[in-house]
């Protein structure tokens, strides 16, 4: 994946912020060692002014400069050295500070001529702007438990169980992760409350996102919330932000569609979100307790064709997981 410019800037910004913070810790550190050892500030004072003096004498043609510079500058800073040994500090406590030592809180970590940004600060980034960043400690695909499906649940219309049809779904939904990229997929995921369908969701979001994918998920009100924002408030920078991310994501993630306040308005924004998706080959995730007659009635035929015609229909069944937890 890519980075988009507004990302890579997001990225570099917490970069910069890391070095200022890190600036002012040894700017305290040195301010420390002043207070507790003058004559280590009085001899940086007579290293910096020789620093200059020499360089002044470099610039003009005197070549002997540098090694007379060296000499003088070994002889002050052995001095220093010697003060600073005086007074108990940690050895590295005049040394730079780094939140991340391979990088250097730069982002880059590489060859000069074949830098990358660090694969952990894109990561962490996707992260933070999937609106998942705590919950997918919790749900992904090592918590999964299909304990919670039963073999004795069984779907009157297809004759098969709560837990084969779980078994299925998870193979699918991995297949989703592992060709991610390559092949073009998209899921709808519906089924009774509590079946685990906005767990599913989770657990592909984390997949995808470890592999530096950007996913945005959003709960279905939230979702055309932002939409609406984007829409009726030019001058919003933020929704304007966040309905390009809506749009050009790696995976959308729309969950517990049919929850919202549902008009014309809302029908027509879902439609073309999902169709521009669809257009620019935008994996599109959506969980639903609706079924699929509801789904038509309210968001009209054009979108649940859409969907029938290009997404992987997986209805999950089973008991109530959450209540299963409570007793």
């Amino acid at each position: 994946m890519g980075l988009k410019n507004s990302q890579y800037q997001a990225i570099m910004r917490k970069y910069e912020q890391k070095q200022l913070r890190n600036h002012d810790i040894l700017t305290q550190h040195y301010e420390e060692v002043y207070r507790q050892l003058p004559e280590f500030k009085s001899l940086d004072d007579s290293i910096s002014i020789l620093s200059v003096q020499y360089g002044k004498r470099l610039l003009n043609g005197d070549q002997k400069a540098i090694s007379s510079l060296k000499e003088e500058l070994a002889i002050l800073r052995a001095k220093q050295a010697g003060a600073f040994t005086i007074q108990w500090f940690p050895a590295d406590y005049l040394e730079p500070v780094y939140d991340c030592p391979n990088c250097k809180d730069t982002g880059y970590i590489g060859k000069p001529k074949n830098v990358t940004v660090s694969k952990k600060a894109i990561i962490d980034l996707l992260y933070e702007q999937s609106n998942l960043k705590e919950i997918l400690k919790k749900e992904n695909f090592s918590n999964f438990a299909l304990d919670y499906y039963s073999t004795n649940f069984i779907d009157p219309k297809t004759g098969r169980s709560s837990r084969q049809v779980i078994e299925d779904a998870l193979r699918i939904c991995r297949n989703f992760v592992t060709s991610f990229g390559t092949d073009f997929q998209n899921l709808f995921l519906y089924g009774d409350v509590g079946v685990g369908k906005t767990f599913l969701s989770n657990c592909i979001a984390k997949e995808l996102m470890d592999k530096e994918y950007s996913v945005l998920y959003f709960s279905a009100s939230k979702f055309f919330s932002s939409l609406a924002k984007h829409a009726f408030d030019k001058q919003d920078v933020d929704a304007q932000n966040m309905f390009e991310l809506i749009y050009n994501c790696d995976c959308l993630i729309i969950d517990d569609l049919g929850t919202e306040y549902t008009n014309n308005f809302i029908a027509s924004q879902f439609f073309t979100c999902i169709n521009e998706r669809l257009l620019n080959s935008r994996s599109t995730i959506i969980s639903t307790n609706l079924s699929l007659d509801t789904l038509a009635d309210l968001y009209t035929e054009r979108s649940f064709s859409r969907i029938t015609s290009n997404y992987i229909m997986l209805k999950l069944i089973g008991d109530d997981i959450r209540i299963q937890k409570e007793n």
